[in-house]
């Protein structure tokens, strides 16, 4: 159960960081605000593997204008991936995500919309950028610096996901500390450490709660820790970046109004200061950000 007396714990313990500001930058020629209000990044998922059935897209006409309408109902940057983080889904090689990102990345940037890809190979990294990608949503601990170097070199904004594995296909049990923020807090510190040595200067954080981590499949044991990740978000904001969340689903609660659970957490991200809201929902999160007053 969440109380409000849990709340005014919360923020008594750690009153210092719910202070912190964020670094602030542009991208694709928008500059976002963080420290005055947060922003929206849409999905457009390009595998058929993806089970947000609204979001799959699988020619370029599609995605490309879904892109552009997700991007008018306010989302500042587009997230366009190939290969669906769920476990059980296919792999998709280098070459075949290019195939199918590309084109997309290219369409949408002609149309002036910000883009963002999801990927954790360096190949796809590198040509994604050159096509004119603005943001790499990195979900892999490999390859780093190499993957850093690339970002640097075009001037982009990286997404470091947290993610207990090579990458966010290649996770097993989640290892829980006593406070699982202060884990991620030591683990971004040195992220964000070899980001800025190879050149990097526009970085998020993600704490990456969308990886099927084996341990987190009980909904129970899973949504507690989203919520508690959530509204402890503005610790990770004491690292001086801004903070990324994508938007959970908690199937077993929501059945058939799982389209409503997006909405309810972004309630709690807000909460504790999320600063960019990755989403299926464009419209409804921006409802939720709105009547909130703070968007």
């Amino acid at each position: 159960m969440l109380r409000l007396e849990d709340l005014a714990g919360l923020l008594e313990q750690h009153r210092a960081a719910a202070q912190a500001r964020v670094k602030e930058f542009s991208i694709g020629g928008r500059e976002f605000a963080f420290n005055t209000g947060p922003a929206i990044m849409g999905v457009v998922n390009l595998s058929p593997d993806s089970w947000y059935r609204e979001s799959v897209c699988l020619t370029v006409e599609s995605a490309v204008r879904r892109g552009i309408v997700l991007h008018g109902q306010g989302a500042g940057i587009i997230d366009v991936g190939a290969e669906s983080t769920l476990a059980g889904a296919a792999r998709v090689g280098e070459a075949e995500q290019n195939s199918k990102l590309l084109p997309v990345v290219r369409g949408l940037r002609e149309a002036g919309v910000p883009v963002s890809v999801e990927t954790y190979q360096p190949a796809v990294t590198r040509a994604c950028l050159e096509a004119g990608a603005n943001v790499l949503n990195l979900t892999g601990s490999d390859h780093s610096d190499e993957i850093f170097r690339m970002v640097a070199a075009h001037d982009a904004a990286v997404i470091i996901c947290f993610v207990q594995g090579r990458n966010a296909r290649e996770v097993g049990d989640f290892s829980f500390s006593a406070d699982s923020v202060a884990l991620m807090r030591d683990y971004f510190a040195r992220q964000i450490e070899a980001a800025a040595r190879n050149g990097v200067g526009k970085i998020f954080i993600d704490p990456g709660l969308g990886f099927y981590y084996r341990n987190l499949q009980d909904s129970a044991v899973r949504v507690r820790h989203q919520m508690e990740v959530f509204l402890n978000t503005f610790r990770l904001r004491a690292l001086g970046f801004p903070i990324c969340h994508a938007m959970p689903h908690a199937f077993e609660y929501f059945g058939e109004e799982v389209r409503c659970a997006e909405p309810f957490f972004a309630l709690l991200a807000a909460l504790g200061k999320t600063d960019l809201f990755r989403t299926h929902e464009v419209p409804r999160i921006k409802a939720v950000l709105d009547t909130l007053g703070i968007y």
